[in-house]
This record gives structure tokens, C-alpha cells and sequence, in this order.
């Protein structure tokens, strides 16, 4: 099996084009040159294009680059400025997925005659007793990885190979040390890969758009301070809002971007909501109705939930079984099966 291997310039995806090359399958590494500005976080740097390039050489495997930063200016970072100046969440690591990897990619591997495409993500494919493809958890659940790929459906899976989502990260790791792998001990990456370290959110926004200062007030309307950048500010925060210690603990509720900018703030009863409204839905294998797990950040618990389909295309609604912290408009909402392994869809929290 002919294979393109995304390789980031990890240890994942060092070790994946690694199996998949030992198993004996032609494989050929790419790494996609995505963000042109500074980076010195995330997987976008000079030194992770060179140590992508290096490991390939180590394994005797032809390595390539592809420019998709037009792309991932368009869909990744012009989005997710826009959403922070409407005082929207986004999540641009799984836009990056969504657009890049698992479809600009893709494309470009059907044109190029690959029969599939690897990544190093931390999920695996399985089979339902019909024989159809399923996104399941990767085998170690402190890596998981399938709520950010949460977007491959039934048909992309088929040409879709995970290889090291059988494994821990540990084993991951004792892989790369066999195989003297220069990526062996590298750090995982946490950040957004065009948000520098010394510069930080704020300045990367500033420089984009302006920040607004915005009044902060209490579920009652009273006026208890103000936020230089209500860009800045997002639902649950509690810190970093200019507020007098020593009071009650107080979270954001409420971030309102136009036409005036406010941020409300409240007590932690106050977040609870009984539902939350997603749009964009992606399904894996078609709609799915009724009692679910939804998930709504990369590591948390999937809580019980019901799925309810209504009447606009692209939008369901979850309603949990238990009151939970509002969901942050602009985060991804990923649904489980109820055994809490196989991915079934997901969208994004809805204003």
C-alpha cells in the first residue's frame, strides 16, 4: 500500500511513518508548511520541518513539503481572529484538522495516487459488526486524540491509517528510542503554532484588530469593573478581569461582542446550562438520535447526553442529563456511543 505519511517533526507521527514502513508498505513522508509568520510554539516551526525531514532520512523514506499556508490563512487564522472579535472561542487546532490535514491532504494524496493517509494522532479505526469503519479512542485515553479528528466520516476513514493509536505514549516513545529516532524525547506540543510564546494571544489579535475595552457587570447589571480586550475574555474565566479580591468567586457567564461590548459575570451556579446548541455537525456514519456522550474539551469527560436533531440543517441540540458549565461558543462538541468509545459526530458550541 502506497501511503503519505503527515509528519509534523513529533514523535507520533515519527513513529508512525516508522510501523508503517517496517510492515513492509511504500512510504513517503509530508510535511505541510502551514503557518509563515513566527512561530517558536506548536508544530509549525523551522525546527520541526528539519527534525520531520531528518527522521525520514533516518528511516531511509522519501520526505516532501507542501505550501498550504494560503489555505491555512484562510481557513485557520482569518477565522479565528474574526470569532475573537465577535467574542467567540474558536478551537483552530481542529480547524487546522478539518481543512488541512484530513482534506487539503487527503486531496492532494488521491491526485498523487496514495491508496491512504497516515497521521500520528492518538485514535484508532475499528469495525462495527456490519463491517463500516468507526473513529474509536485511542488506546491511551491521557492521549486520546479523536475528539480533535472528530471530523473524519465513514468514507475519509477508509483511507485513513492511524498507526499508533494501539499504543501509549510511553510505548510510542520506547519505539523512537529503538529506532534512535532523533524525536524520541521531544516534548509534545501544546500550543496554537502561530501564537509565539513572547508575543502571546493579545499582541497576535492586537496587531489584526482592534481591542476593545468592555464594561464587566454582574448577572443583575451592576457595574463591577471593566477588561481592556473583551477579545480577550472567554466563558468560565475567572481570572484576569480586573475585579477586587477577597469577594465571592466570580466567572464569566457571558461575553457579549456587539453591538456594545460587556462581559457578565457570575457565581459558578450561574454557568450551569441544561442544553447547548451545535452547529457545522459532522456525522461519522450517518445522524444519530438520542442518548449519547458528549464531550466539550480535548481531555475531559464525555458526560451523558440526548442528541436532538431539529428542523435547521447542520444544528442538533444536547441536552445533558445533569446541569453542566456553560460550553464556551466556538468549542468543538463531540459525540460518543454510550459505551464511550466510538466517535459518532460533532460541531461547534453555538452563540
Amino acid at each position: 500500500m502506497r501511503v503519505l505519511v503527515g509528519m509534523s517533526g513529533g514523535v507520533d507521527s515519527s513513529v508512525a511513518a516508522a510501523l508503517l514502513a517496517e510492515e513492509g508498505h511504500e512510504v513517503v513522508g509530508v510535511t505541510m508548511r502551514l503557518w509563515g509568520g513566527d512561530s517558536d510554539t506548536g508544530c509549525c516551526s523551522v525546527a520541526d520541518v528539519d527534525d520531520a525531514r531528518r527522521v525520514a532520512q533516518q528511516l531511509g523514506l522519501d520526505h516532501v513539503v507542501f505550501n498550504f499556508s494560503d489555505d491555512f490563512d484562510e481557513r485557520v487564522v482569518s477565522p479565528y481572529v474574526e470569532a475573537h472579535s465577535r467574542g467567540v472561542t474558536p478551537n483552530p487546532c481542529i480547524e487546522c484538522n478539518r481543512h488541512l490535514k484530513f482534506d487539503r491532504l487527503s486531496e492532494r494524496a488521491r491526485v498523487l495516487g496514495f491508496d491512504a493517509v497516515a497521521t500520528g494522532h492518538h485514535a484508532r479505526l475499528e469495525r462495527d459488526s456490519a463491517g463500516r469503519p468507526r473513529l474509536a479512542r485511542g488506546a491511551d485515553r491521557d492521549k486520546d486524540q479523536s475528539y480533535v479528528v472528530h471530523m473524519v466520516d465513514a468514507e475519509e476513514l477508509e483511507r485513513t491509517v492511524f498507526p499508533i493509536g494501539h499504543l501509549s505514549k510511553a510505548e510510542v516513545r520506547d519505539h523512537a528510542r529503538r529506532l534512535g529516532l532523533r524525536t524520541a524525547d521531544k516534548p509534545d506540543s501544546q500550543d496554537v503554532c502561530f501564537i509565539t510564546s513572547t508575543g502571546g494571544r493579545e499582541r497576535f489579535l492586537g496587531d489584526r484588530i482592534p481591542l476593545r475595552s468592555a464594561p464587566v457587570i454582574d448577572t443583575e447589571g451592576r457595574h463591577l469593573g471593566e477588561v481592556p480586550s473583551v477579545e480577550m475574555v472567554t466563558i468560565g474565566q475567572r481570572r484576569g478581569l480586573g475585579l477586587p479580591g477577597g469577594g465571592p468567586l466570580r466567572y464569566v457567564v457571558d461575553v457579549v461582542a456587539e453591538p456594545e461590548p460587556v462581559v457578565v459575570v457570575g457565581d459558578g451556579a450561574d454557568l450551569l446550562r441544561r442544553s447547548v446548541d451545535v452547529e457545522s455537525v459532522t456525522w461519522v456514519d450517518g445522524t444519530v438520535e438520542g442518548r449519547v456522550r458528549a464531550q466539550v474539551s480535548a481531555h475531559g469527560p464525555a458526560q451523558p447526553a440526548r442528541s436532538v436533531v431539529t428542523d435547521e440543517p447542520g444544528v442538533i441540540r444536547i441536552e445533558w442529563e445533569e446541569p453542566q458549565r456553560r460550553v464556551a461558543p466556538g468549542q468543538s462538541v463531540v459525540l460518543y456511543d454510550l459505551d464511550d468509545r466510538w466517535v459518532l459526530g460533532g460541531g461547534v458550541a453555538r452563540r
